[in-house]
């Protein structure tokens, strides 16, 4: 018979409610059995609406639970390397929150914890389980638009942050970075799935606006082991937002958004075709499938500490830390 992974959450804040608590759920072979967060009323709370059996205020006693088998570390990427590190230790699975750590060096700790403890590591770069970017690695793969040439990314988004009360997200010493590390990270992810490894990579980064410490604008370019190159601009300070990836080959081009819902755009001398393709209701609860089946001995995890650290890399080479 089938084992069931049972599953603790280090961190059961807003990205666990929809995007990622569920699917711990919904996956077959898996149960969400206790979370963990250090406001206990919280963590309860959770636990109550969600029907997690077990809640805690403290992340070491969830990660030595004899019931809990897994762990998925969602708090904010300064505490990823020391919760992995525990977790490792207490010989159990880890499964992450990305950006994976605040730089590739601590990525590499992680990765060598993990290996040493002879634990799997995971993460969360769930778009390489969606049906939607798996469409696109498929025409890739067809040679739907001939041999690749090069890719262009521009995510632009307005200035939000109010200075007087700045989200984490901007705050390097917990976040790495500002949002070029929390949406970028995403996008060079998933290029580095559907394109290969990037062999090398410069940029520059800046603080235009100067309305919070991270960086607001970075640029570079990028060329993969396959020869393929890559540009990319990420402005966090524009008068409008929006993003649009576009992979252009020797017959066509496909045109798509990383982070928008509308169809994937193939262009050709024959003409344009779109794929519609929707998103899940629980958008991590692909990836989460494929973790199970690997720790069930079924399957594979596209999405590892080893595929994160080369995103990391990229990312530190773009702003050139």
């Amino acid at each position: 018979m089938t084992k069931t992974i049972r599953w603790g959450i280090i961190g059961c804040g807003n990205v666990t409610e929809v995007k990622s608590g569920p699917g711990f759920q919904l996956a077959e072979r898996s149960e969400l059995v206790a979370v963990m967060r250090r406001n206990g009323e919280l963590a309860a709370d959770y636990a109550r609406r969600h029907q997690v059996g077990k809640w805690y205020d403290n992340a070491d006693t969830l990660i030595n639970d004899p019931e809990v088998d897994a762990v998925y570390i969602a708090t904010p990427p300064s505490t990823h390397k020391p919760y992995a590190l525990e977790v490792a230790k207490a010989g159990k699975p880890v499964y992450v929150e990305k950006p994976m750590a605040l730089n590739a060096d601590e990525c590499a700790e992680m990765i060598e914890a993990c290996r040493e403890a002879g634990v799997p590591l995971f993460v969360a770069y769930y778009r390489r389980a969606l049906p939607r970017f798996l469409k696109i690695k498929q025409l890739l793969d067809m040679g739907t638009i001939g041999d690749v040439r090069f890719v262009t990314t521009v995510h632009k988004k307005k200035l939000t942050e109010n200075p007087d009360s700045l989200p984490w997200r901007v705050m390097p010493d917990i976040a790495g970075g500002g949002h070029f590390f929390d949406l970028a990270s995403h996008t060079l992810d998933i290029l580095d799935f559907l394109l290969g490894p990037v062999r090398d990579a410069s940029g520059q980064s800046g603080r235009q606006a100067k309305a919070y410490e991270a960086e607001d604008i970075v640029s570079g370019s990028y060329v993969f082991e396959s020869g393929v190159q890559g540009t990319g601009i990420w402005c966090f300070t524009a008068y409008q937002g929006g993003e649009v990836n576009e992979i252009v080959g020797t017959r066509g081009k496909l045109t798509f958004s990383t982070f928008g819902s509308e169809p994937i755009r193939l262009t050709t001398e024959d003409g344009i075709g779109d794929y519609q393709l929707e998103q899940p209701k629980h958008i991590q609860q692909p990836l989460i499938q494929s973790i199970v089946n690997e720790l069930c001995g079924i399957g594979s995890c596209p999405s590892t500490g080893v595929s994160a650290l080369r995103t990391a890399r990229v990312m530190d080479a773009l702003t050139k830390r």
